[in-house]
């Protein structure tokens, strides 16, 4: 893909760039939705890492708070020569320094030009980074010994997981403790005796953690627990993800965690070791205010957001669904029928993409009536000012932001609801693929289908090299395939019942025009047939005499 929001280049400017490490993915598990069960990570202590991480600190003001940060990465279990901290300074209102506690290879680079915000910073320090893997980690995180190590095991067995670190919130007090005293203590594995847990307050995404499994039964809302700062992913997952959106000056890491689940990523809890968030964030003590701000910047990025679903009639940035249908040789009014039902249905917040050969209609001298691609004239003539509505030469390639991709054969007339109850049908079935054979198709490919961006993301991953059938295979395997009844979202037509004044008129007229044009053409080739019958030169000397 094309990443929009990041996809900054890699260039180290400073420092000494890390060692990579080989580690073989060609037989890395296939993990089913999000049910990361099949991985079994080594013990603390128990292995020999290869990865290099770079540790990525976003930073405005608080120069305390960091110091805190960096003491405790100083102690950190992970081997020092694998490891890099690049703290990046968002515009403080006194520059930052380095403290001088804090891990060998650590470097301080100001946000990059053109922009400002925790989202920006961190894409500016990945930019300069040089590990395989990229640890977010907030300047208010004070992290306990083995977190780095702890999240980077599960980056030594697959190259699609998120790792989610784990926190606790405590109030913050500059003058109780020094930075040596708190590298001393992380060192020695004591990282949880410098704050009391009884009077700490667990983190939100706690509840949703243990409702579903650990996450395990999560499915697609995992990536919603990718928020407060602490997490890792490999830097080419980072990198087709499209990193964070400098607009999103708040609410990015949601937005970001988004786009990497539409990726295919894994979304793991990392719950042997934690941190310390130093003081209380915005959203626990500005939370009205802080959802008020990021409601519409999220709802146009992200279609399932929760808040975005109280606004169902409207129209957003990224739809929930690119509907494709293939309008080649189809007339006008079979493609009416099911262009028009999709964009009066009650799902308006899609796309709809008609594939047919564009580029073949002329705009020069023709008979208007009777010339060859007439109906992909008044096809092209009728969508034209929708949109909604794209014309293309061929189906376009997926667009990653968006969740799902419905296939609908042309003269398919799909009920009002039927958008909204694929969808319905595909989250409750937790499917990858749905598909629904339309009652007497009478074309080949006659079956709706819905596919889940991130199932195909995550099968093409896996399987490279798939063609579409093998992709589709690939799917069942990771997501699953869902079938149904193609009854339950078209309107049938009644066998022995009359069909409808309208209905027969509108059949009709377009049956007479079709005779009509066909009649047309049959003059013309007759009067070619009569040129070229023997007797030609007889005419050409006529001709020549008059």
């Amino acid at each position: 893909m094309s990443p929009e929001p990041g996809s900054l280049a890699r260039t180290p400017e400073s420092g000494t760039a890390l060692p990579w490490g080989e580690v073989d993915y060609r037989d890395q598990p296939h993990a089913r939705r999000n049910d990361y069960s099949v991985l079994c990570p080594p013990p603390l202590g128990a292995w020999e890492p290869t990865l290099s991480v770079s540790v990525v600190v976003p930073a405005h003001g608080h120069p305390d708070k960091l110091a805190m940060v960096l003491a405790s990465l100083s102690a950190q279990s992970y081997p020092s020569h694998l490891m890099e901290v690049i703290v990046v300074d968002d515009g403080s209102p006194e520059p930052l320094t380095l403290p001088p506690v804090r891990p060998d290879n650590t470097r301080l680079i100001t946000s990059g030009p053109g922009g400002w915000g925790s989202a920006h910073a961190v894409d500016s320090g990945v930019a300069v980074s040089s590990g395989q893997v990229i640890l977010r980690l907030d300047a208010d995180m004070l992290v306990y010994r083995e977190h780095v190590e702890s999240q980077m095991r599960w980056h030594h067995l697959l190259d699609y997981g998120v790792a989610l670190g784990h926190k606790m919130f405590v109030d913050f007090d500059p003058g109780a403790m020094t930075p040596e005293y708190v590298a001393e203590r992380v060192r020695a594995g004591r990282a949880a005796d410098l704050f009391d847990r009884e009077s700490a307050d667990p983190h939100w995404v706690e509840r949703l953690i243990d409702k579903h499994d650990r996450l395990r039964t999560a499915d697609r809302l995992a990536y919603k627990v990718f928020v407060g700062a602490t997490g890792s992913l490999h830097r080419t997952l980072f990198d087709a993800a499209g990193g964070l959106d400098p607009e999103m000056v708040l609410g990015g890491d949601t937005e970001f965690a988004y786009r990497v689940f539409q990726q295919g990523a894994l979304f793991i809890p990392d719950l042997d070791t934690s941190a310390w968030h130093l003081g209380r964030s915005q959203m626990q003590t500005r939370r009205d205010a802080g959802t008020r701000y990021r409601s519409p910047f999220v709802s146009n990025r992200v279609p399932d957001f929760h808040l975005r679903r109280q606004r169902p009639e409207r129209q957003w940035e990224v739809p929930i669904v690119d509907a494709v249908v293939d309008v080649e040789g189809a007339t006008l009014e079979e493609v009416d029928v099911t262009a028009s039902a999709l964009l009066a249905g009650t799902t308006p917040d899609i796309r709809l993409w008609l594939v047919g050969p564009w580029s073949g209609l002329g705009e020069g001298r023709r008979s208007p009536l009777d010339e060859e691609r007439l109906d992909l004239r008044l096809v092209r003539e009728t969508f034209r000012g929708d949109p909604r509505v794209r014309l293309v030469e061929s189906a376009p390639a997926p667009d990653p932001r968006v969740p799902f991709r419905l296939r609908v054969p042309v003269d398919t007339a799909l009920r009002e609801h039927a958008v909204a109850d694929l969808l319905e049908a595909v989250d409750e079935n937790r499917a990858g693929l749905l598909c629904a054979p339309l009652p007497g198709a009478t074309r080949s490919g006659g079956v709706l289908r819905l596919e889940r961006a991130a199932a195909y993301a995550r099968a093409r991953h896996l399987w490279p090299d798939a063609d579409d059938e093998e992709l589709d295979r690939g799917v069942e395997e990771v997501y699953g395939t869902h079938w149904t009844p193609g009854e339950d979202y078209v309107v049938v037509e009644e066998r022995g019942e009359p069909e409808s004044p309208e209905t027969l008129r509108r059949r009709l007229a377009h049956a007479l025009a079709e005779a009509e044009r066909m009649r047309a053409r049959a003059r013309r080739a007759e009067r070619k047939l009569r040129w070229f019958t023997p007797g030609l030169g007889r005419r050409v000397l006529r001709k020549l005499a008059r």
